[in-house]
């Protein structure tokens, strides 16, 4: 016979598990929650900085709200910006995905009021990720790996925003960035348009071009680098898969023929891989621009605004991909 202090010990216990077992699941299962969000007051100096690289756009200030923010992906606390417009939401989303790694190329209060406020300024709700480790965020970046969930995490945080429409959600990535851009799209069918500027996808080429790529950033931030080059350079190279990307995302390629950084042969295999494939896309080669299209800004912005606004704003079908016409 079972005692009554036997059943009720029983039952406490079963109690006990219901009650923090459910708080454990809760807790794994928080990805994308902002625990820590900071409005952005750019100081004199970096007020003046934003002026010197963007002349007479001072009333960008005021039309946006830019804060930095902490959030969760994979159980790390994770370094990023939200910039929203200045009036009535819910707006249509861009994830922006920055290039560079580690410090390098992360975003400031500067950049995060010029580029990401620029995009903002077209009425797009926007957030970026720093990727981990970076900035003060926990853990540590694998440029391209488990880091990609930075990037897909952002999904569910546009989703907790009463201002942000996480049913239209565009992404822009730049450089390294155009690598977790591919990289995002091979796990997620969520994005209804991606631009990709002078991104990577082609890492045996990176490394041949720049061997101080290879020491200096796939060695030292690549798990396993030593043990399986091979496998961690096709891991990274988009062009050798591209039948992974979703095939409902359309593309917008960008890049300049004097980019020294990411060779434009890059964009054109890309190009050449996603026509074999049927997969809708754009390239457009900007003559003689660098890495950052400088010598074509406005109208880099303007194909990219017409190709996002299409796309992901007014959720313009899929163009036919199939011979036809006259």
């Amino acid at each position: 016979m079972v005692s009554y202090w036997n059943t009720g010990r029983f039952t406490l216990l079963f109690l006990l598990f219901v009650l923090f077992g459910a708080a454990g699941m809760a807790q794994g299962n928080r990805d994308g929650e902002i625990v820590e969000r900071k409005r952005v007051v750019l100081s004199e100096e970096e007020r003046s900085t934003f002026l010197e690289r963007n002349p007479g756009r001072d009333g960008l200030l005021d039309s946006i709200r830019v804060e930095a923010i902490t959030y969760l992906s994979d159980g790390l606390r994770v370094k990023g910006y939200l910039v929203v417009p200045i009036g009535d939401g819910p707006f249509p989303c861009i994830i922006s995905n920055r290039g560079g790694n580690r410090e390098f190329g992360a975003i400031s209060n500067v950049i995060a009021v010029s580029r990401l406020g620029r995009m903002a300024q077209w009425g797009y709700a926007v957030v970026a990720s720093q990727y981990r480790g970076v900035a003060g965020g926990e853990g540590t970046e694998e440029f391209g790996g488990a880091d990609v969930d930075d990037v897909l995490n952002l999904i569910p945080l546009l989703e907790s925003l009463p201002e942000a429409d996480a049913t239209r959600i565009g992404m822009w990535g730049g450089s390294r960035g155009g690598l977790m851009t591919y990289l995002a799209l091979t796990k997620t069918d969520r994005i209804l348009g991606a631009v990709v500027s002078s991104g990577a996808s082609d890492s045996y080429n990176s490394v041949l071009r720049r061997p101080e790529l290879e020491t200096n950033v796939f060695a030292e931030l690549v798990p396993g680098w030593e043990n399986d080059r091979e496998a961690a350079l096709t891991a990274r190279s988009p062009v050798r898969w591209a039948e992974k990307l979703h095939p409902s995302t359309p593309l917008l390629l960008l890049h300049g023929t004097a980019d020294w950084r990411v060779d434009p042969i890059q964009a054109l295999g890309m190009a050449n891989a996603l026509f074999a494939l049927k997969h809708p896309f754009r390239l457009v080669l900007f003559e003689g621009a660098d890495h950052s299209l400088s010598e074509f800004r406005p109208e880099a912005d303007r194909v990219t605004r017409e190709f996002l606004d299409r796309y992901v704003r007014d959720r313009s079908p899929l163009p036919d991909m199939e011979p036809h016409g006259r």
